[in-house]
């Protein structure tokens, strides 16, 4: 089956909630393709190598989390954003992408998503003063130590995490997708045992050192696979159409 672009887009902003979403980019149709949708190829950055293998799989809409245009860049059509462009155009294929509205959503949102494979139950908000700050905070069924949640981690995500380990045992954590890194303060002040993001600073690790906590950085790119795969799901079942997802390879 089929499904009219326009009405796909609508929902899938309808569902996430985006225009009520200030970004660093635009969310919703970045790039617009031919008028009907029948399958959709999701992953998480719009690189060229995610393209490519749109084309080969013969999509007709890319859903990301990582799209284009964002706040400060260049706009000029070049390099590698005139290749990325050009493939999309030339192959009349649409460009769906979704930032911190698919960061947020309480249901196929990149974090919730991420706690669902980790089995962390969620607790609520990060920092519930200040809805700007789009970490969460939850529990483990059983308190492990550090390690032992590395290792559940590693094995989830199929990456090896950064570990800075504290002594105490880990019960609550926090946790905030992709480069959440600066928020490891207000994990702390949350009262977590353990706080996980995708990325690390270098004073990532004296803050968790100092305030006796655990830190793991797991990735940017695996901590946020999820949220798009839940969306794109979601969206096949909605209009009856095909939905693959295709994880190109981050080490980051």
């Amino acid at each position: 089956m089929a499904v009219a672009l326009n009405t796909l887009v609508e929902e899938a902003e309808r569902y996430l909630g985006s225009a009520k979403i200030q970004d660093y980019c635009p969310n919703g149709l970045q790039v617009e393709g031919r008028p009907q949708v029948s399958r959709i190829v999701s992953g998480v950055t719009a690189s060229q190598a995610l393209l490519d293998a749109a084309v080969e799989a013969e999509a007709d809409l890319v859903l990301v989390h990582h799209g284009y245009f964002w706040k400060g860049e260049n706009p000029c059509v070049t390099g590698i954003r005139q290749r990325r462009l050009k493939t999309l155009l030339n192959n009349d294929i649409s460009l769906l992408a979704f930032h911190l509205p698919l960061d947020v959503h309480p249901d196929v949102g990149n974090n919730v998503q991420l706690a669902r494979q980790l089995d962390i139950t969620v607790e609520g908000p990060l920092d519930p003063e200040n809805p700007k700050v789009v970490g969460l905070v939850g529990s483990l069924a059983e308190p492990m130590t550090a390690g032992d949640f590395a290792r559940r981690v590693r094995e989830v995500l199929g990456r090896e995490p950064l570990l800075v380990e504290g002594e105490q045992m880990i019960r609550r954590v926090g946790w905030c997708t992709g480069g959440g890194q600066g928020y490891i303060d207000t994990a702390i002040a949350a009262g977590v045992d353990l706080y996980l993001t995708g990325e690390a600073s270098e004073q990532t690790y004296h803050s968790a050192r100092e305030n006796g906590v655990s830190f793991i950085a797991a990735g940017h790119h695996a901590t946020e696979r999820y949220g798009v795969q839940a969306l794109g799901d979601y969206l096949a079942r909605r209009f009856a159409v095909e939905h693959l997802f295709i994880d190109c390879p981050n080490p980051i």
